[in-house]
């Protein structure tokens, strides 16, 4: 039993370790270039910022390209606030759909 554990470890720190890759940081702490040149650097980045009337915060995952999205999906445009911007443009990744072509 210890044998099978010990083998199966090294594919369960492989399959954990893109989840832990991704960079987490806070929009409002950043200008709306460093956003955009950090996910232009890393491709993905999870934001943290306000919703639209700042009563709760948010999370989103912010892509550079459809490369960075699933399979049915693509990078569409959306904003976040920044410290210099209100809606610095970025992309995150939406369902591609009949309903909703891209």
């Amino acid at each position: 039993m210890k044998t099978m554990a010990a083998a199966l470890l090294p594919f369960t720190t492989i399959l954990a370790d893109p989840a832990l890759a991704i960079s987490r940081y806070d929009s409002l702490g950043q200008t709306c270039a460093s956003v955009q040149q950090i996910i232009s650097r890393e491709h993905a980045v999870l934001l943290r910022y306000p919703s639209r009337s700042g009563n709760v915060v948010l999370y989103d995952r912010f892509v550079a390209s459809d490369g960075q999205c699933g399979t049915g999906h693509y990078a569409a445009p959306a904003s976040v606030p920044t410290k210099d911007n209100p809606k610095c443009r970025l992309y995150n990744c939406r369902s591609s759909s009949v309903f909703n072509p891209h």
